[in-house]
């Protein structure tokens, strides 16, 4: 209990003193749709992934404590590591069934803590969901709770330079309406669901 509300307390301090003059003075950042956004119940955020900034972009603009599976390797950059581990992200190996992995999103889950997770698994070169993967769905059916699709848009172009001066993107979240967990863990039901994920997200890119 202690370490959930110490986990709550930094995650707030550096959302508001960190993320949030990132997000709001230098990429402009905005959110429609934020009604669809469930304030009691914990859920899974599905979305696109162009950005190593993503976690911390999205766990700040949706107001919710967002736990993000998130590559190992990312926990050894610095400052980004202390920002995604400070954030509630929790490492997963690359090309390993992490059964552990599994364990603490369910419990997580199970505290009414939020799970985000990028349903390519890595980024994407033209910001869009390609080659959706099926964990997302798993972990809803194992865990019966609702799926959030959200779009981060131009996150995969945060900055260009012309003639060497660097220009922000605008960084436009969008939220779609949830979705029911799969009725099974069938490949036909988890595919089923992937899919609508998949058209849900990249419709809201646009």
């Amino acid at each position: 209990m202690k370490n959930d509300i110490f986990q709550k307390l930094i995650y707030q301090l550096v959302s508001k003193l960190l993320v949030f003059p990132i997000y709001r003075f230098v990429f402009k950042g905005q959110v429609i749709g934020r009604d669809n956004i469930p304030q009691k119940d914990s859920f899974i955020m599905v979305s696109n992934h162009g950005s190593l900034l993503d976690p911390p972009l999205l766990g700040h603009a949706l107001g919710r404590n967002i736990s993000f599976m998130a590559k190992a390797e990312l926990f050894k950059i610095p400052f980004l590591g202390f920002v995604i581990k400070a954030c509630g992200a929790y490492p997963v190996k690359r090309g390993i069934a992490d059964k552990n992995t599994i364990k603490i999103a369910c419990k997580k889950l199970s505290h009414n803590n939020c799970i985000g997770i990028f349903i390519d698994g890595t980024r994407q070169k033209n910001g869009r969901v390609n080659k959706p993967k099926q964990g997302a769905a798993l972990l809803a059916f194992k865990n019966q709770k609702l799926l959030l699709p959200v779009a981060i848009v131009n996150s995969h172009k945060l900055i260009r330079f012309k003639f060497f001066v660097p220009f922000f993107s605008k960084i436009v979240i969008k939220v779609g309406k949830p979705l029911q967990p799969p009725q099974s863990s069938s490949r036909d039901d988890l595919n089923s669901v992937t899919m609508r994920l998949q058209d849900n997200i990249n419709t809201l890119i646009g």
